[in-house]
C-alpha cells in the first residue's frame, strides 16, 4: 500500500515537474529579442502620450522621440524636432548612407482621432496586452509605424548598416484632419524640403489582408482619391410660415441634393485600379471574379459595372463621387427658410479636373438658385507609377513572411498625407507591413482598436527588411 502512494507520489511529481518545464519553454519561446524590447518600449511611451487631433501633444511626442534617437548616437544635426504651432510637432530624423543613390523617405503622422474611454473597454491612451492584442487608441493607426520607424533606425545604427541612401524617417501632426491648419505635412514640405526631399516615400495606407488567420493579399497603395468639399446654398427672402412660398428654400435645395442622389459620375480606371480589378477576383465568388475581370478589361461590361457599382467599396473605386453629408436650413418653426445648405463631400479620381467636378455638380443640380462654392484647397495627387523596383522588393520580402499573399496595388477612396508627398513630386506607396483581419481593421477610428500582438512584431521585422533591400547597402 505504502509502495503503491509513493508511486502515485512520484508520477505526480513527474506530471508537475514536466508542466513547469514546458511552462518555461513555452516562455522562452516568448521572450522578446533586445529589438523587440526596445520597440515594445517606444510603442508604449508613443501610445501613452495622448496626441489627439484637437487637444493632445505631438510635441511632446516627437520631442520624445527625438530624445530616444540622440541617446542612441544620432547627432543633433540629425534629428530635428520642430514645433510649428503650440502643443504640435513633427520630427525628421536621418541616418546616413554612402549618398550614391537618393534618399527613401519613411513617414508615420502620430496624431490620433478621440476616444472616449467610457465607449472602451480598456483605457485608450494606455497600451493594454490582451487575448493575445494590444489595444489603444492609435495601436493600429498610426503609432505602430511611428514606433517601427525610430526603432528600425536605432536597429540599423547599432548594426553599423551603411545604406547605399540616406534613410529619413518624418512622423507628422495633423494626419487625421488633413492637415488643415498647414502645420503637419504641408508645413514640412514648405519650410523643410530640403530635410525630407527623396526618390520616394514608404508610408500608410496598404496592409496585410488576414482571412481566418492566413495571410492573403499584401496590397501597395499607389494612389488616393482627392478629397474636396462643397457648399451648396439657397437664399430667398422667407416670410411668415402662414402664407407659404412656392420658392421654399428648403425645397428648392432638397430637390437638388435628389437629383444628385441619382447621379453617378463615369468610370474612370487607372493602371492601379484596373490590375487591382484583376487580380482581386480570385478572392470573390464566381459572378463578382467575372465582373472584376471584364472591367479590368478595354471593354467593359456596362452590366458588368453596375453589379459592381452596387457595393460601395468596389464603387469607390470605380469613379469619382460626390455625397452630400450635413443639411442645415430655417431660423424658426413659424417662419419661411432664409437660407437652406447643404455640404457635399467629393472623392475625386486622381487624373481628373477639380473645377469640372464643380461644374458637374453646377449641372446635375440644375437650378441656378442654388449656388455651389468650394470649401478650402484642394492638392492634386498624381498616381505613383507601378515601379517595378518597388514592388519586386515588397513581394520579395513579403513572401518571405506571408508565402501566400498577393501582392496588389490598390487605389484608396480615403485619404493620407501621401497625396501631399505626390504632390510635391515625391512618389509614395503606403505599405505598412501590418496584418489585420478586416474586423479588426474596422476597428481604427472606433471603439477599441486594436492588433494582434503577433502582428505588431511581424510587420516591424516586415518593414525592417523592406526598407533594407530598397535603401541597398550591407
Amino acid at each position: 500500500m505504502f509502495q503503491k502512494a509513493q508511486r502515485q507520489r512520484l508520477a505526480c511529481f513527474a506530471i508537475a515537474l514536466v508542466v513547469i518545464l514546458l511552462a518555461r519553454a513555452s516562455f522562452a519561446a516568448e521572450e522578446l529579442t533586445a529589438h523587440q524590447e526596445l520597440l515594445h518600449d517606444i510603442y508604449k511611451e508613443l501610445i501613452e502620450i495622448d496626441t489627439t487631433t484637437a487637444t493632445g501633444d505631438t510635441k511632446a511626442a516627437v520631442e520624445a522621440m527625438a530624445a530616444r534617437l540622440k541617446a542612441a548616437g544620432f547627432p543633433d544635426d540629425d534629428v530635428h524636432a520642430f514645433s510649428p504651432a503650440p502643443r504640435k510637432g513633427n520630427l525628421v530624423a536621418r541616418l546616413r548612407g554612402s549618398g550614391a543613390r537618393k534618399p527613401i523617405l519613411l513617414v508615420a503622422h502620430i496624431d490620433v482621432v478621440p476616444a472616449n474611454p467610457a465607449d472602451w473597454s480598456v483605457e485608450p491612451f494606455r497600451l493594454t496586452e490582451k487575448d493575445g492584442y494590444f489595444y489603444a487608441r492609435g495601436s493600429a493607426d498610426q503609432k505602430y509605424m511611428a514606433a517601427s520607424h525610430i526603432a528600425n533606425l536605432i536597429r540599423y545604427k547599432q548594426e553599423g548598416f551603411k545604406p547605399e541612401r540616406d534613410i529619413i524617417v518624418a512622423l507628422e501632426t495633423d494626419e487625421e484632419i488633413f492637415d488643415a491648419d498647414g502645420v503637419g505635412m504641408h508645413w514640412l514640405i514648405r519650410n523643410h524640403r530640403d530635410l525630407i526631399d527623396a526618390e520616394f516615400a514608404l508610408n500608410e495606407g496598404g496592409g496585410v489582408s488576414l482571412r481566418d488567420g492566413k495571410a492573403i493579399k499584401n496590397s501597395v497603395q499607389t494612389s488616393e482619391k482627392i478629397p474636396v468639399s462643397y457648399q451648396l446654398t439657397v437664399r430667398n427672402p422667407g416670410g411668415h410660415s402662414a402664407a407659404p412660398r412656392k420658392d421654399n428654400a428648403i425645397y428648392r435645395l432638397a430637390e437638388g441634393l435628389v437629383r444628385l442622389s441619382k447621379f453617378e459620375f463615369p468610370v474612370n480606371l487607372n493602371d492601379t485600379t484596373r490590375l487591382y480589378f484583376a487580380r482581386s477576383a480570385q478572392f470573390e465568388n464566381e459572378q463578382t471574379a467575372a465582373d472584376l475581370r471584364t472591367t479590368a478589361s478595354d471593354q467593359p461590361d456596362p452590366a458588368a459595372v453596375a453589379r459592381l457599382s452596387a457595393n460601395p467599396s468596389y464603387n469607390a473605386i470605380l469613379r469619382t463621387t460626390c455625397v452630400a453629408t450635413m443639411l442645415e436650413a430655417g431660423q424658426a418653426i413659424n417662419a419661411l427658410p432664409q437660407l437652406a445648405s447643404a455640404k457635399v463631400n467629393c472623392r475625386v479620381m486622381p487624373n481628373e479636373s477639380i473645377e469640372e467636378v464643380k461644374a458637374t455638380l453646377t449641372r446635375v443640380l440644375a437650378d441656378d438658385q442654388i449656388v455651389v462654392t468650394q470649401i478650402g484647397p484642394a492638392d492634386p495627387s498624381p498616381p505613383s507609377e507601378l515601379n517595378e523596383t518597388i514592388l519586386g522588393a515588397v513581394e520579395k520580402v513579403s513572401h518571405q513572411l506571408w508565402p501566400d499573399a498577393v501582392i496588389l496595388p490598390v487605389m484608396i477612396a480615403g485619404a493620407t498625407d501621401g497625396a501631399f508627398l505626390r504632390s510635391a513630386g515625391i512618389p509614395t506607396y503606403g505599405n505598412s507591413g501590418m496584418a489585420l483581419e478586416a474586423s479588426d481593421g474596422a476597428r481604427i477610428h472606433g471603439r477599441d482598436e486594436r492588433v494582434p500582438i503577433k502582428s505588431f512584431y511581424q510587420g516591424n521585422e516586415y518593414l525592417y527588411r523592406l526598407v533594407k533591400a530598397l535603401s541597398g547597402g550591407g
